[in-house]
């Protein structure tokens, strides 16, 4: 049995959201291939994501210098703690699917807090004399984005940096497999939105069917 981590960072109904629609499509068909796998949905825009500030950098910096966590501030404590605990949780997981909407080029900053919360060094990747490695060698992940342009060709192509920057930084963790379903051009085409949508859910529902009998270490 596979865990499965499903992260969304759009704070829109899932009913009015491209990404969240598409993606619960994608869900629902991976379940029905393996039911007996654990899906945890992360809403990141209803848990707790600490900000890295000040008072993290500096409990990690009391922590390095041989302070014991239970002399760290309360904020440093809270903060330091919750991040551990969300970097735990990723790397305890087996496959992650990441759905976001474009915004501004890339995507909610609820999504980069959270990035920053599992690139964490000696627990996700270690650095070497050969430089950084990327420590999650046996994962598998998807990234479901949904743009309301054209990004994927074009001269507008050059400005896509959501879906780009999530594969960076799986790859820089050493995730090996990694897929994107992107529905794109509602907004530029909206007389066609709803057939785009419908062929986005057909490639989501492929997608979730590969990826669902994609083995990982467990």
């Amino acid at each position: 049995m596979a865990k499965v981590l499903y992260i969304t960072a759009n704070p829109k109904a899932e009913a009015d959201s491209y990404s969240l629609s598409v993606a619960r499509e994608f869900l629902n068909t991976y379940r029905q291939v393996k039911p007996e796998d654990e899906i945890i949905e992360l809403d990141l825009y209803k848990i707790d994501i600490p900000y890295i500030d000040t008072d993290v950098f500096n409990g990690w910096g009391k922590l390095q210098q041989g302070t014991a966590f239970e002399e760290l501030t309360a904020e440093e404590r809270a903060k330091v703690g919750r991040i551990n605990e969300l970097t735990d949780q990723f790397i305890a997981a087996d496959k992650y699917i990441f759905v976001t909407p474009m915004w501004n080029f890339s995507f909610p900053p609820k999504m980069k807090a959270y990035i920053d919360t599992i690139c964490i060094a000696g627990k996700t990747f270690k650095y070497t004399e050969q430089g950084p490695v990327g420590l999650l060698t046996d994962k598998a992940a998807v990234h479901i984005q949904a743009r309301g342009g054209v990004y994927s060709e074009g001269p507008s192509r050059e400005f896509e940096f959501g879906d780009r920057y999530i594969r960076a930084v799986l790859t820089f963790l050493g995730v090996p497999s990694i897929e994107s379903v992107i529905v794109e051009g509602m907004a530029q085409m909206p007389t066609e939105a709803e057939n785009i949508k419908a062929k986005a859910i057909e490639r989501a529902r492929q997608v979730a069917e590969k990826f669902a009998q994609t083995e990982v270490t467990v």
